[in-house]
Protein backbone atom coordinates (compact mmCIF):
# COMPACT_ATOMS: atom_id res chain seq x y z
CA UNK A 1 0.00 0.00 0.00
CA UNK A 2 1.20 3.47 -0.70
CA UNK A 3 -0.24 6.92 -0.32
CA UNK A 4 1.35 9.84 -2.08
CA UNK A 5 0.56 13.35 -0.88
CA UNK A 6 0.35 15.76 -3.83
CA UNK A 7 0.74 19.49 -3.15
CA UNK A 8 1.28 21.41 -6.40
CA UNK A 9 3.35 24.58 -6.14
CA UNK A 10 0.74 26.52 -8.11
CA UNK A 11 -1.75 26.07 -5.22
CA UNK A 12 -1.53 27.81 -1.86
CA UNK A 13 0.70 25.97 0.63
CA UNK A 14 -1.41 23.45 2.56
CA UNK A 15 -1.56 23.81 6.32
CA UNK A 16 -2.75 20.68 8.09
CA UNK A 17 -4.00 18.93 4.95
CA UNK A 18 -2.87 17.72 1.53
CA UNK A 19 -4.39 19.05 -1.70
CA UNK A 20 -4.58 15.55 -3.16
CA UNK A 21 -3.68 12.02 -2.14
CA UNK A 22 -3.13 9.16 -4.57
CA UNK A 23 -3.61 5.68 -3.17
CA UNK A 24 -2.47 2.25 -4.23
CA UNK A 25 -3.58 -0.66 -2.12
CA UNK A 26 -5.89 -3.59 -1.91
CA UNK A 27 -8.34 -2.64 0.81
CA UNK A 28 -10.45 0.47 1.37
CA UNK A 29 -11.78 1.30 4.83
CA UNK A 30 -14.72 3.71 4.98
CA UNK A 31 -14.88 5.26 8.43
CA UNK A 32 -18.26 6.38 9.76
CA UNK A 33 -18.64 9.80 11.29
CA UNK A 34 -17.26 9.95 14.80
CA UNK A 35 -18.17 12.54 17.41
CA UNK A 36 -17.21 13.06 21.05
CA UNK A 37 -19.10 10.02 22.33
CA UNK A 38 -17.81 8.00 25.27
CA UNK A 39 -17.85 4.16 25.21
CA UNK A 40 -21.43 4.24 26.57
CA UNK A 41 -22.59 6.36 23.62
CA UNK A 42 -23.00 9.52 25.67
CA UNK A 43 -21.66 12.85 24.38
CA UNK A 44 -18.64 14.09 26.30
CA UNK A 45 -19.16 17.77 27.13
CA UNK A 46 -16.35 20.20 26.47
CA UNK A 47 -14.84 22.80 24.23
CA UNK A 48 -14.36 22.33 20.51
CA UNK A 49 -10.71 21.23 20.98
CA UNK A 50 -11.73 18.72 23.67
CA UNK A 51 -14.49 17.32 21.50
CA UNK A 52 -12.21 17.29 18.43
CA UNK A 53 -9.66 15.23 20.36
CA UNK A 54 -12.31 12.72 21.43
CA UNK A 55 -13.81 12.50 17.92
CA UNK A 56 -10.36 11.97 16.37
CA UNK A 57 -9.52 9.38 19.03
CA UNK A 58 -12.76 7.56 18.17
CA UNK A 59 -12.03 7.74 14.42
CA UNK A 60 -8.53 6.35 14.94
CA UNK A 61 -9.89 3.57 17.19
CA UNK A 62 -12.26 2.48 14.40
CA UNK A 63 -9.38 2.64 11.91
CA UNK A 64 -7.12 0.59 14.19
CA UNK A 65 -9.84 -2.03 14.69
CA UNK A 66 -9.99 -2.36 10.88
CA UNK A 67 -6.22 -2.91 10.78
CA UNK A 68 -5.12 0.58 9.81
CA UNK A 69 -2.95 3.38 11.15
CA UNK A 70 -3.26 7.16 10.86
CA UNK A 71 -0.75 7.09 7.98
CA UNK A 72 -3.31 5.05 5.98
CA UNK A 73 -5.86 7.89 5.97
CA UNK A 74 -6.41 9.17 2.44
CA UNK A 75 -9.40 11.44 3.14
CA UNK A 76 -10.98 13.02 6.24
CA UNK A 77 -14.00 15.29 6.32
CA UNK A 78 -14.64 17.47 9.37
CA UNK A 79 -18.17 18.68 10.06
CA UNK A 80 -18.25 21.64 12.44
CA UNK A 81 -21.30 23.35 13.90
CA UNK A 82 -19.35 26.63 14.09
CA UNK A 83 -16.74 27.05 11.36
CA UNK A 84 -15.64 30.43 12.75
CA UNK A 85 -14.88 28.78 16.10
CA UNK A 86 -13.06 25.99 14.25
CA UNK A 87 -10.85 28.58 12.53
CA UNK A 88 -10.10 30.29 15.86
CA UNK A 89 -9.00 26.95 17.34
CA UNK A 90 -7.21 25.71 14.20
CA UNK A 91 -3.67 25.95 15.67
CA UNK A 92 -4.70 23.91 18.73
CA UNK A 93 -6.62 21.42 16.58
CA UNK A 94 -3.50 21.02 14.44
CA UNK A 95 -1.43 20.21 17.53
CA UNK A 96 -4.02 17.62 18.59
CA UNK A 97 -3.96 16.10 15.08
CA UNK A 98 -0.15 15.88 15.02
CA UNK A 99 -0.03 14.32 18.52
CA UNK A 100 -2.61 11.65 17.67
CA UNK A 101 -2.25 11.12 13.92
CA UNK A 102 1.19 12.46 12.95
CA UNK A 103 2.24 14.71 10.10
CA UNK A 104 1.12 12.64 7.10
CA UNK A 105 -1.97 14.66 6.30
CA UNK A 106 -4.86 13.26 4.26
CA UNK A 107 -6.91 15.27 1.82
CA UNK A 108 -9.30 17.17 4.09
CA UNK A 109 -12.31 19.46 4.09
CA UNK A 110 -14.14 21.32 6.83
CA UNK A 111 -17.88 21.59 6.27
CA UNK A 112 -20.24 23.78 8.29
CA UNK A 113 -23.19 21.83 9.71
CA UNK A 114 -26.29 23.34 11.28
CA UNK A 115 -26.25 20.56 13.87
CA UNK A 116 -25.00 17.03 14.31
CA UNK A 117 -26.93 13.90 15.23
CA UNK A 118 -26.07 14.38 18.91
CA UNK A 119 -26.99 18.02 19.54
CA UNK A 120 -24.32 18.44 22.24
CA UNK A 121 -21.55 17.55 19.78
CA UNK A 122 -19.65 20.37 18.08
CA UNK A 123 -17.60 18.37 15.56
CA UNK A 124 -17.72 15.11 13.62
CA UNK A 125 -15.02 13.41 11.55
CA UNK A 126 -15.33 10.70 8.91
CA UNK A 127 -12.77 9.32 6.52
CA UNK A 128 -11.43 6.84 4.01
CA UNK A 129 -8.26 4.82 4.50
CA UNK A 130 -6.34 2.59 2.09
CA UNK A 131 -4.71 -0.53 3.53
CA UNK A 132 -2.40 -3.15 2.04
Amino acid sequence: MSLERVNPTELSPPTGFSHAVTATGSRLVFLAGQTALDPDGKPVPGTLPEQFERALTNLLAALSAAGGTPADLARVTVYATDVADYRVHAPELGRIWRRLAGREYPAMAVIGAVRLWDEECLVELDGVAVLQ
